[in-house]
């Protein structure tokens, strides 16, 4: 098979006519012509690190919806099922990617749980990091998040390091604004790679040191615009990376509309998509993204690189995806869970007043970072929501088990009636829920029980969910269809009030008890800087 266009060749770093040739998935030949076919030929884009459980759908939902954005491997961390789930999960997402013919390269996630000041469904210990790492489809150790137990020579966390670097594995970070001395023993332990860089300086620091930076563009977390200067800097140190990617956003770019806007800002064509190719399979040892003789056929055609729309996509020689149609069948099998909580009452989550000072988490518009504020609560006996002032009750309730809630205070989603609840709360995916006030709180919440995961908005006797039967977090459902109604769920809770643009994405960040600084777990609340639990009233 032949395939003719504009041959963008990233090793030679040039643009010319060409006819590749395609046989048994590989590539055969690539010859010069004088075509005047105006399509460009470019290596399938590779995601450099991602969570498809962000999607909320299942790895072949995320592959039917990723291959007409030019999409061919994803590097996959699917820590959030782990956290739920351990080796099943790990073991369920493999499965499930065998039915696409996307490529997903998964690693075993290495902080399961991502501490111990919360509650989780399953926990990976060395040993089962161990066998992760010896299956063919895990290639790299997942974001260590828990610097502090590299720096610190936790024994778990160096022996969990020590196997990959035995296995001759890649080693993910996780180190937001981790510098000096500190970062050096980090990286000198063995990581490779950082995607949570937000500052330049930050990220040279960590170049300098030998890391590879992952520059994070996706639905919570935006650091593209702050790092962008390093595709002039620093173009075989970087890559181009979601992280998390919701739904409606997979809808409608993924990799290629970042080329697109770089290039359209004037940086150079070929530093910017070798960061979605050439660099993640040199660092990863992947067999895709290259358009050379002898390698496997993933490629895309795409009408113009300023635009990167997709024609085409192209994986081992077979063509996925063409004409805006999809060109293979997926069929989802059976969802799996870990979901053992009962439903709670008014009394569970009422707050009497011991006439201190609360500390409150004050939330902010596309940050997963908070700050800690304190309130007044005033006289009354028991402290609900100022929706006055904006100081809604947070409330986290442990979903592998009959815990008691845990209660807290939040400042900035500005919601002036209901309340919205969720399952998704990362890293462990308890359930969270915000409100205005106490009993739709708990309505909300017994709604997440009653579905066994999911989403849901309650106003009074009015109710909205979308269920999400696979841990509590995916669905076998369609990545359109969960779109639909994630969207209609966001806009319903932002008819109620809430100043977020996207407040579930937000929402599920606020039991993140990896970044800073005030957070909330089934255990209580959380000093990220401490890295302590801290008491709601103040002494």
């Amino acid at each position: 098979m032949k395939i003719a266009g504009q041959l963008v060749d990233i090793h030679k770093r040039d643009i010319y006519p060409a006819v590749i040739t395609v046989e048994n998935g590989k590539i055969a030949g690539i010859q010069k012509t004088v075509s005047e076919e105006m399509v460009y030929l470019i290596p399938g884009l590779i995601d450099s690190h991602i969570h498809i459980e962000s999607s909320m759908v299942t790895p072949g939902a995320f592959a039917m919806a990723a291959v007409t954005h030019g999409t061919t491997s994803v590097v996959s961390d699917p820590h959030e099922i782990a956290n739920v789930l351990g080796s099943a999960g790990v073991e369920y997402m493999i499965r499930d990617s065998r039915k696409v013919p996307l490529k997903f390269w998964f690693g075993a996630p290495s902080c399961v749980p991502a501490t111990k000041f919360e509650t989780s469904g399953a926990a990976l210990d060395s040993e089962e990091i161990r066998i992760l790492l010896t299956l063919p489809e895990i290639h790299y150790l997942s974001e260590m998040m828990n610097f502090p137990g590299v720096i610190y020579e936790d024994a778990e966390v160096i022996r969990k390091i020590g196997i990959a670097r035995k296995l001759g594995k890649p080693i993910d970070g996780h180190a937001p604004g981790l510098t000096g001395e500190m970062l050096k023993k980090y990286v000198n332990a063995g990581i490779s790679t950082d995607h949570e860089c937000s500052a330049l300086d930050e990220a040279k620091e960590k170049i300098l040191l030998g890391m590879k930076i992952l520059i994070r563009e996706g639905s919570a977390a935006k650091n593209l615009n702050a790092l962008k200067e390093l595709f002039n800097t620093n173009p075989c140190d970087i890559m181009l990376c979601s992280d998390d990617l919701h739904p409606e956003m997979l809808l409608t770019r993924h990799i290629n509309k970042l080329i697109a806007l770089l290039i359209s800002e004037g940086f150079d064509l070929f530093n910017v998509i070798r960061s979605a190719t050439i660099n993640p399979v040199q660092h990863y040892n992947l067999n895709g993204g290259l358009i050379s003789v002898g390698e496997n056929a993933d490629f895309i055609i795409s009408d113009s690189l300023k635009e990167m729309n997709i024609l085409e996509t192209w994986i081992d020689g077979e063509k996925v995806f063409s004409k805006n149609k999809i060109l293979f069948d997926y069929k989802p099998g059976r969802g799996i869970n870990n979901f053992n909580c009962q439903e709670i009452k008014l009394m569970d989550i009422q707050v009497s007043n011991i006439g201190k000072k609360i500390r409150v988490i004050e939330a902010f518009e596309g940050e997963l970072l908070t700050k800690e504020i304190t309130w007044d609560a005033g006289n009354q006996s028991f402290i609900d929501s100022d929706i006055d002032n904006d100081i809604l009750k947070i409330v986290v309730k442990d979903r592998y088990k009959d815990g008691a809630p845990v209660v807290g205070f939040i400042k900035g989603f500005g919601l002036k009636k209901g309340a919205f609840a969720s399952s998704i709360a990362h890293d462990s995916h308890n359930i969270i829920s915000i409100g205005a006030s106490d009993c739709d709180i708990v309505s909300s919440i017994n709604e997440i029980v009653k579905l066994k995961g999911g989403l849901s908005v309650v106003t009074g006797e009015k109710k909205s969910s979308l269920q999400l039967n696979i841990a509590g977090i995916m669905t076998t459902r369609s990545c359109k269809d969960v779109a639909s109604d994630y969207e209609k769920l966001n806009l319903l809770v932002r008819s109620l009030g809430c100043l977020m643009t996207a407040p579930f994405m937000t929402l599920s960040f606020m039991a993140l008890l990896v970044i800073p600084d005030l957070k909330i777990g089934d255990k209580g609340l959380f000093d990220v800087k401490k890295f302590e639990l801290v008491s709601l009233f103040k002494e």
